[in-house]
């Protein structure tokens, strides 16, 4: 997939969850890669019949940030099923699902990961703990502290992840999974 080095100065990475949704707005500026703001997208509690709700929310809150910033790509975990979890991954195909149509709706393309991808990706290890993924995200950015909760440093990391993908080519950009 070719995009353009205009279209990735903005990224957006998302961790998504039905409770906690990480992320993470990075640009690049020549060869630099700099933060812009980083942040979770808290939705109301679980309650029997209100998955409706919940999803309204996350993405009407993922909109307001997609509207701030205007990123021109957005990347994400890929849904991971477990086979004693599967109710997990279906719940979770449901954000993915509406982070995605927020995306489309604003025009962004949007590439996905695997969590294993993005590890390897900012840590060297794709099968780091999640407090080796903070200390990364901490380190490349230069933070005072740990990014808290972790899903904030899950989205850096996919936005990270994304950026460490593309390769320059001469006047080409291309970008290749």
């Amino acid at each position: 997939m070719a995009i353009s080095s205009k279209a990735a100065s903005c990224v957006i990475g998302i961790d998504p969850g039905l409770n906690i949704t990480g992320y993470g707005i990075v640009s690049r500026s020549a060869s630099q890669v700099k933060l812009l703001e980083a942040g979770v997208i808290r939705l109301p509690r679980s309650n029997n019949g209100n998955l409706a709700e919940r999803l309204e929310s996350l993405f009407t809150e993922l909109q307001r940030v997609i509207e701030e910033f205007h990123p021109q790509a957005m990347c994400l975990e890929e849904v991971y099923s477990h086979a004693a979890y599967p109710r997990t991954a279906i719940l979770m195909g449901h954000a993915r699902g509406v982070i995605c149509l927020a995306a489309r709706l604003s025009g962004i393309p949007v590439m996905g990961f695997s969590a294993k991808r993005i590890k390897q990706s900012v840590t060297g290890n794709g099968n780091a703990s999640k407090l080796q993924v903070q200390r990364a995200v901490q380190s490349y950015f230069s933070l005072d502290r740990m990014p808290h909760p972790p899903d904030v440093a899950d989205a850096l990391a996919a936005a990270l992840c994304y950026m460490n993908a593309m390769r320059w080519d001469g006047d080409r950009h291309l970008f290749r999974r």
